[in-house]
């Protein structure tokens, strides 16, 4: 078994173990100011068309592991890679009490990586106390593995904000990259 894993596997796999660890936080109190599970599969639904089984596990994994989030944001977004990429996405985030607002992102990313892919993406937002606090640059470690369609977590982090991408691609790709998200509030092409 041992001698059929690639170098390249085995560093996918250390590195996806890496950031989960990274970015592991506990549960946070249920709160007034954030979204429940079901919530966010309503959510989902009604965004994605159906909420596929894939799509309904990474929620309730996400939730699981950081609690319920803040905020959570909608949107689309294309990436390409050949070893160095870039991904580029637009959505909307959506707090408590009705409050939604614009948001753009973008992004480098280098590694072990080929391929492309669009996606409808939901992005469980925690810890956001203020939008200013959303454009920054935050941390993000991602493996892939679409063929044709596929759902994918990862989680991003810059201070206490965790951002958390489930994405429903369509494409193919196939790797282990490291970037990062830059968020802000008007579309750029510049991904740095």
């Amino acid at each position: 078994m041992r001698r059929n894993l690639t170098p390249g596997v085995i560093l996918a796999i250390c590195l996806t173990l890496l950031a989960s660890s990274a970015f592991a936080r506990g549960p946070r109190a249920d709160s007034p100011d954030t979204f429940s599970a079901n919530e966010l599969l309503d959510s989902g639904h009604q965004f994605f068309g159906s909420v596929s089984r894939g799509l309904a596990l990474a929620i309730r994994e996400a939730v699981r592991r950081w609690g319920e989030p803040d905020g959570y944001i909608l949107g689309q977004e294309g990436s390409g890679a050949f070893f160095g990429g870039v991904r580029y996405g637009e959505g909307t985030l959506y707090k408590r009490h009705g409050q939604r607002h614009r948001v753009f992102w973008q992004g480098p990313t280098l590694g072990f990586d080929v391929g492309g892919e669009g996606a409808r993406t939901m992005m469980l937002v925690y810890n956001l106390n203020s939008l200013p606090e959303l454009y920054k640059r935050f941390a993000e470690i991602d493996g892939s593995a679409y063929l044709v369609a596929g759902v994918g977590l990862t989680a991003a982090r810059a201070d206490d904000t965790v951002i958390v991408p489930i994405r429903t691609g369509v494409g193919l790709r196939l790797g282990v990259n490291v970037g990062y998200l830059k968020f802000t509030d008007a579309p750029t092409w510049n991904p740095f």
